[in-house]
């Protein structure tokens, strides 16, 4: 067991932080704070990831992927700002889930692109209806000859007002048990019909969440992926890396908190001494230092056993729904700490706040993710 990272991951983690002090954090700084980046914004980002080799992270190097070891990604995703990291996410597991059983002929139209970052893809899985329960998918998949049309509303989508081209996950009828058979459809924006509609958040104010509707959406035949039933285990697989690399997301946006509350009770002199001199004040930072340490070997952990290919659906799930909520009670502490300035608008810390709760919903809530490390530990399901 090794704590120590290797001169190689070191230097990756670097490289990183500097692509996003030189390249990205200037992108985000020139566009408006409060509104989602514009697509040429997320064009020139994307760029940028594909210089840097991560815009198909997790796909197998025989397809044209990085070959990065999901340890490894997982410590240049926390150096990059929160909102293009979340975009990275859905951009790359798309990749992956569009990959496993896109048809030959497809796969060479559109890999490339999406590969290089000239194209972004997205998932729409969540539904009004079905959000964790993935088996209360309604979007309907018609075939009709050499056509098929989807019918549906998806909901919370990431990266959909600025993508080229989504994985939709729909039904293509029910199974002998009244179940839907879930299918996976690519639909390429510039050919098929949507409806898109930006669905405004509390936090991650620069990033894309959207209502995605399909009204009888025509897509070619060739576009579906994969094989009826097939959908579900693709996006478990997905989702078991991106617990724990939202997880590190969140703990990054924490991180910062942390270091502006430790430069205030520093600096800060009250009764003749520093805070920081304060017992209690001195507490708080060592709970504050010991959530955030804890969490995130937690999540390095869950990506390291993804590595040697073991299954990790509990210990994902752990990973991602400790790193989420000490990440919310680290930055609640430091507003406390901060006192009156923990609450003004300069300090910021109530909007890193905002912007890490945002990260208890993607790819499960707490609940349902307790229930699936519930699951793990019992060997018995809560829900069905």
């Amino acid at each position: 067991m090794q704590f120590d990272l290797t001169s190689d991951q070191t230097m990756l983690a670097d490289a990183a932080r500097r692509l996003s002090e030189e390249n990205l954090e200037p992108v985000l700084a020139r566009e408006p704070a409060g509104t989602p980046l514009s697509k040429a914004a997320m064009q020139e980002i994307y760029g940028y990831l594909a210089d840097f080799g991560i815009t198909a992270a997790r796909l197998p190097e025989e397809f044209g992927g990085s070959g990065l070891s999901m340890l490894d990604y997982g410590l240049v995703m926390e150096q990059l700002p929160a909102v293009v990291a979340l975009s990275l996410l859905s951009h790359d597991g798309s990749t992956v889930r569009f990959n496993a059983g896109a048809d030959p002929a497809v796969r060479a139209a559109y890999l490339d692109d999406f590969r290089s970052g000239r194209k972004i893809v997205c998932t729409a899985n969540s539904e009004p209806g079905a959000g964790s329960d993935s088996n209360a998918i309604s979007t309907r998949l018609e075939i009709e000859g050499d056509r098929a049309y989807l019918t549906g509303t998806k909901m919370w989508i990431t990266n959909a007002s600025v993508c080229d081209c989504m994985i939709v996950s729909c039904s293509a009828g029910r199974d002998d048990r009244g179940r839907p058979v879930p299918q996976r459809v690519l639909v390429d924006l510039s050919q098929s019909r949507v409806g898109l509609a930006e669905t405004p958040l509390a936090g991650l104010k620069q990033g894309h969440l959207c209502e995605v509707t399909f009204d009888r959406t025509e897509v070619p035949l060739s576009h579906l992926i994969g094989t009826p039933g097939d959908a579900g285990k693709y996006m478990t697989i997905v989702w078991n890396a991106n617990r724990p690399l939202i997880g590190l997301m969140a703990l990054a946006i924490a991180r910062r908190a942390y270091d502006t509350a430790l430069a205030h009770v520093t600096e800060r002199r009250q009764f003749g001494a520093p805070l920081a001199a304060r017992q209690l004040i001195q507490q708080d930072l060592s709970d504050m230092e010991a959530m955030l340490t804890s969490a995130r070997l937690t999540c390095l952990m869950a990506l390291a056993t993804l590595d040697t290919g073991a299954r990790s659906n509990g210990l994902s799930a752990m990973a991602k729904r400790l790193a989420t909520g000490n990440a919310i009670k680290v930055i609640h502490t430091a507003m406390q700490l901060c006192g009156g300035m923990g609450i003004t608008e300069e300090l910021g810390l109530a909007q890193l706040w905002a912007d890490a709760r945002v990260f208890q919903v993607p790819d499960g809530t707490q609940g349902i993710l307790a229930l699936i490390h519930g699951r793990d530990i019992t060997g018995t399901a809560a829900w069905r």
